[in-house]
């Protein structure tokens, strides 16, 4: 016997066209603003603001609704500096040893280093895991299918969010980043998917001059 329950459908919004072309329009001149910041003012952040961002990030599509994401909030400074100096052993060995020349040459227009002030200097990181697997209410491990791409969706609503409430975000991945694990005390059944530096930009921060593709760099039609 099957155990899926449905319930009416209630929360969708329809909206007249004309007026759904203008809220199309109005998203994406929100979001085209958004920008990597790399220099960050040590301004406090409201948590209240972070939590309900994070609210928004867990209502994500996720691979049979396993829901396979966990959000740790770093604001400690301990804490940032001990998860900064991990991430600069990484990157230098990264920039030093690991990185192919071409991956270097494509990192050029951007000005990264292995330097990660940004870490120290925000007021707030979010360490995002990936679990790989959860349990039953029985006990029971179980896999979690999708999850990666189910973590990633969130992360896109998480970060969306935030660029909604004025505030700027940097997606940072050292690689490997197992570090996170020891230092945040996570289980094995989490890997660390991204590290998102959450703050308001410095007062004098600037941001590559780079641009984006256009529409028809990025979207075929049939």
């Amino acid at each position: 016997m099957s155990r899926a329950k449905f319930v009416p459908l209630s929360t969708h919004r329809e909206y007249p066209a004309d007026e759904m072309s203008e809220r199309a329009t109005e998203f994406y001149r929100k979001v085209s603003r958004r920008r990597t910041v790399r220099e960050f003012s040590n301004r406090p952040v409201d948590r209240a603001i972070i939590d309900e961002c994070l609210r928004a990030a867990g209502t994500a599509p996720s691979g049979a609704n396993l829901q396979p994401w966990h959000f740790v909030v770093i604001t400690k400074p301990d804490i940032k500096r001990r998860i900064r100096e991990a991430a600069e052993i990484e990157e230098r060995e990264f920039y030093e040893h690991r990185a192919p020349k071409e991956w270097l040459e494509a990192l050029e227009p951007l000005g990264t280093d292995s330097n990660k002030p940004f870490l120290e200097t925000a007021p707030v990181l979010i360490a995002i895991f990936v679990q790989n697997s959860g349990k039953r209410p029985n006990g029971e491990t179980m896999k979690h299918y999708y999850a990666v791409e189910s973590v990633g969706l969130a992360s896109g609503i998480l970060i969306t969010g935030l660029h909604h409430t004025g505030l700027a975000t940097l997606t940072h991945t050292p690689s490997p980043m197992k570090f996170l694990n020891e230092i945040l005390n996570r289980p094995s059944n989490e890997r660390p998917f991204l590290l998102l530096v959450v703050g308001y930009p410095a007062e004098n921060a600037k941001v590559p001059d780079i641009g984006r593709k256009s529409l028809n760099d990025y979207v075929t039609s049939f």
